[in-house]
């Protein structure tokens, strides 16, 4: 038995969920935050047996296609800034995708 932590965008979460559920894997979601925008991620916990990952991977994969994003970022204030006001700078970032985790599962229980 293995445990794959999926890490998805939100704008992602329910598509990858639904699919997976389409193919059978049981799925638990939960709601996170993180990465470089602090955008709202999903991550998705799906005990499975061993020979199911790869396939389960592969749906996760097909369904979390990478894009990009212009956005513009503030930097931090410094001395010149300060009297300058703050500048954006516009600056490309790569969204989707998944981080994705198997780990084996010592003991498993359903009750």
């Amino acid at each position: 038995m293995k445990i794959i932590y999926a890490i998805v965008s939100s704008d992602d979460g329910t598509r990858v969920t639904d699919v997976l559920n389409e193919h059978q894997f049981s799925v638990t979601r939960l709601a996170t935050t993180g990465g470089f925008l602090k955008k709202g991620n999903v991550t998705l916990m799906i005990g499975t047996e061993a020979e199911k990952v790869d396939d389960a991977i592969h749906l996760i994969k097909d369904t979390c296609g990478k894009r990009q994003k212009i956005t513009c970022s503030v930097p931090a204030p410094n001395i010149s800034s300060v009297s300058a006001g703050y500048m954006m700078m516009p600056m490309t970032v790569e969204l989707g995708g998944a981080t994705i985790f198997v780990i084996d599962v010592e003991r498993y229980e359903k009750i």
